[in-house]
Formats: structure tokens, C-alpha cells, sequence
């Protein structure tokens, strides 16, 4: 391998897994909202904020890899959209989850993304349409999450 394509040893390498655990989180209907995703299943760099803001913000400069997961709950769900937002914008938007029925679905998003490694974050968002109840589903890490990774720095 040259230079240019060895990625070597990568020692605090911004890598983070979190997930929505504990209770479905309300939403209002029809209306971006913020996923909060409070338990870590690793966060290597403490660059995810899983208490207060729920955002990424790797002081790494480079691309990531992102991908993120939403699980939209309510009675019924007629859609459901996961998004990643960069500094506060929509940067990507994932599967548009569409139903019919009580059938339990997912929207996935995943993406390539630069970071500048000082004042740039990612936040997970978002969108669920229902009669009642509207919100994101928990479980043990298999419903509703978002991650990221380092993949090369700059």
C-alpha cells in the first residue's frame, strides 16, 4: 500500500454508538424533532453529548461515516423519516417509512460526511406522522440509534 491508502493506526479516532433507551420520546405529529438517543453503547472520544444536546461533535477533522435508525411509534403511524442534521440543517435524509396498517417499520439513514474537527456536530432527527401518540421507539439498542465513525482524517 502507498502512503495515500494506508489508514494505520488512528489513535483517538472519534467513534460513538448511541441508541434511545428507557421510553418512547413524544413528538408532535408532522414536525422535525430532535432524537434523543441518552445511552451510550461506546463514545471513544467523549465527542457525543448524550445528556443535554444529543449531537456529535468529534474534534478530529475528517470524514465520517453516519448512519442512524429511527423506529416512529404511535396509533397508527402512517410515516416516519430518520434525518442527520449538520450544525443544526438538514445534511442527509433517509428511508420514507410509509404505512398502512399498525405494522411496526424503520427509516434508516446513512452517509458520508466532512468534519472540520472544531465547530462542526451532528444531530439525528426525526419525522412522524400519527393520530395519537406519536413518538420514537425504544429498546436495547435495536429500534432507535445513531453513529459515527472516523473513516479518514483530513
Amino acid at each position: 500500500m502507498g502512503k495515500s491508502q494506508k489508514l494505520g493506526n488512528m489513535p483517538n479516532a472519534p467513534v460513538f454508538s448511541a441508541y434511545r433507551s428507557s421510553s418512547n420520546q413524544s413528538v408532535t405529529t408532522s414536525t422535525w424533532t430532535k432524537v434523543q438517543c441518552q445511552t451510550e453503547e461506546f463514545d471513544t472520544a467523549s465527542a457525543y453529548d448524550n445528556a443535554t444536546n444529543y449531537r456529535f461533535t468529534p474534534q478530529v477533522a475528517g470524514y465520517y461515516q453516519v448512519n442512524a435508525q429511527l423506529c416512529p411509534v404511535g396509533v397508527p403511524v402512517t410515516r416516519g423519516i430518520a434525518a442527520i442534521y449538520k450544525n443544526g440543517s438538514s445534511h442527509k435524509i433517509g428511508s420514507d417509512y410509509l404505512v398502512d396498517s399498525t405494522t411496526t417499520g424503520r427509516s434508516v439513514v446513512s452517509t458520508l460526511v466532512y468534519m472540520n474537527g472544531t465547530t462542526d456536530y451532528l444531530e439525528m432527527f426525526g419525522y412522524v406522522t400519527s393520530v395519537s401518540g406519536p413518538g420514537f421507539g425504544y429498546a436495547t439498542g435495536a429500534d432507535t440509534y445513531f453513529q459515527a465513525t472516523l473513516v479518514r482524517p483530513a
